[in-house]
């Protein structure tokens, strides 16, 4: 068989059973991420902006079709050590010169001639999720089952490693952050006991207030300790909730707050639009759905998050039908990849969670995170498309 009648072939066998559902809600969501960034992008000056994240767009497309014809789980099973040395190896590239410093985190890797920086952090999610879901299979077939404490000490080894890997070396916690939640959703998804995350809270806490106590006078510390201060209305360290190291998330809620039930109007965000330095910071990236909430309103924000919360649903349902454990994982994986991002990212512009740098899935502008969210999809498009036919599923399930 030749090339292009391989490939005639595996496009047509998309179109008849990839998902086409969860694309059209990508592409909805991404061209919506494209209007906020071209206003955003305004002041500025010039559309490259526009111009890279909708090429990344089309890439994303393009990997979305050929990931969806592919068999993750055979490719898991044959190339998980590859897998292992690709997340060790893409991250580690952020110590030679290639490692990019921006904004406190030295997360990104700067190829010359290149459009764009690389995140290795970001394309080392997806898998890290394929590797987590395979151990966790593993675990299971081979006996060992997930709730006995050598299993779990296993998967969190793994998880614990790399947020400790990703953070010591770009400094990025918000996104070591994402690998722990990510283990979260997977590890309850995949029917680990209750108790176990109950002790985790509790053994967390713990840690996290110890460490909080010992520096709070770090520049880190104060970001956290910010969000409580400002939800209690501690006038005390009122300069710093709005002046200071709160100065970020202020101006968010401000420009959310005066958007109202329908907006300012396209291109007409008083903040949104500003060049002075007392405007939105980080706009286009991190704080885009302070835009939308400032141009677009209620409504606005509103048609944002159920178009998010529309993709993450459309992964679980594929998830409920996947034809193994492997790949109900892998796709449940994803979902809660999305549901994490959505939650922290909202969550800094409304001032409820510390500022840890992460991007809205499909909104925010980055090649890299588009291109890694159209990825993903891909692998769950690929999972619909292997998934058991209804009357299989039931039946399998009356055995168990």
């Amino acid at each position: 068989m030749s090339t292009l009648s391989w490939l005639s072939d595996s496009i047509k066998e998309f179109f008849r059973k990839g998902d086409l559902l969860l694309l059209s809600l990508c592409l909805i969501a991404s061209v919506y991420g494209v209007v906020l960034i071209f206003s955003a992008t305004r002041y500025i000056g010039g559309y490259s902006n526009v111009i890279i994240q909708m090429i990344a767009i089309i890439l994303g497309v393009i990997i979305y079709i050929a990931l969806s014809s592919a068999d993750i789980e055979l490719f898991t099973a044959r190339s998980w050590k590859l897998l292992l040395v690709f997340n060790l190896a893409i991250n580690g590239l952020l110590l030679t010169p290639l490692g990019y410093e921006a904004g406190g985190n030295k997360s990104w890797l700067h190829i010359e001639g290149f459009p764009v920086n690389l995140q290795p952090a970001e394309l080392a999610k997806l898998s890290f999720i394929l590797l987590l879901a395979w151990q966790m299979v593993y675990l299971r077939e081979r006996g060992h089952g997930l709730n006995k404490l050598p299993s779990l000490l296993q998967i969190a080894g793994h998880t614990v490693f790399m947020f400790f890997y990703i953070s010591l070396l770009s400094h990025d916690f918000g996104m070591g952050l994402t690998y722990l939640l990510i283990f979260v959703v997977m590890t309850w998804a995949g029917g680990v006991r209750k108790r176990w995350f109950l002790l985790a809270v509790v053994v967390c806490s713990i840690l996290i207030a110890l460490l909080l106590s010992q520096w709070s006078d770090t520049y880190f510390a104060q970001r956290i300790l910010v969000v409580f201060d400002h939800l209690r209305g501690n006038e005390a360290t009122l300069f710093e909730q709005t002046q200071g190291v709160g100065w970020q998330q202020t101006r968010s809620i401000l420009a959310i707050g005066s958007g109202g039930l329908t907006g300012l109007g396209f291109r007409q965000g008083i903040q949104t639009q500003s060049s002075y330095e007392t405007s939105l910071p980080a706009r286009y990236t991190d704080e885009i759905f302070a835009v939308c909430g400032e141009e677009f309103g209620l409504i606005g924000c509103l048609i944002l998050l159920l178009l998010l919360g529309a993709i993450i649903l459309r992964c679980i349902w594929v998830a409920r039908r996947a034809a193994s454990p492997f790949s109900a994982l892998v796709a449940s994986g994803f979902a809660g990849m999305l549901f994490v991002q959505v939650g922290v990212n909202v969550g800094m512009c409304l001032y409820v969670f510390p500022v840890v740098g992460l991007t809205l899935p499909f909104f925010s502008y980055g090649g890299t995170s588009i291109v890694t969210m159209f990825a993903a999809m891909g692998m769950v498009s690929s999972i619909k498309m292997r998934s058991l036919p209804s009357w299989l599923r039931d039946h399998s399930r009356g055995i168990s």
